[in-house]
């Protein structure tokens, strides 16, 4: 039997899918601050097409959001993302697992932005 999602949680199994694709944990690590696919690409040295795939199961999962948008060395309008969360911890002692996180605050961002000013 399996337990409905919380609103404005995401689905236990979306989480262990999107956390268990390759190069995902990476994207999250390198996204505590702003970064753009491109950005997050080249830190993590993997192709900007696995990246933006990662980017996309994160962001469905809840794990990582769309902070705004930024124009690109060449110009060009481009998305940067931040982590949502600072820890997932996953139990798997029930029928299904579950899992909770410690989601991270306005207020943490802000001073960690203020780190980097």
């Amino acid at each position: 039997m399996s337990q409905s999602p919380q609103a404005g949680k995401p689905d236990p199994g979306t989480v262990l899918g999107a956390l268990g694709s390759k190069y995902s944990a990476e994207i999250l690590c390198a996204a505590g601050t702003p970064k753009s696919a491109q950005t997050l690409s080249d830190d993590i040295e993997i192709p900007i097409a696995t990246c933006y795939r990662r980017i996309e199961d994160l962001v469905e999962a809840g794990l990582l959001e769309r902070e705004g948008r930024q124009l690109s060395d060449e110009g060009r309008r481009t998305n940067i993302y931040r982590r949502t969360i600072d820890e997932v911890e996953i139990d798997f002692s029930d029928e299904s697992p579950r899992f909770s996180e410690k989601r991270r605050t306005e207020a943490k961002n802000r001073l960690q932005d203020q780190r980097l000013e």
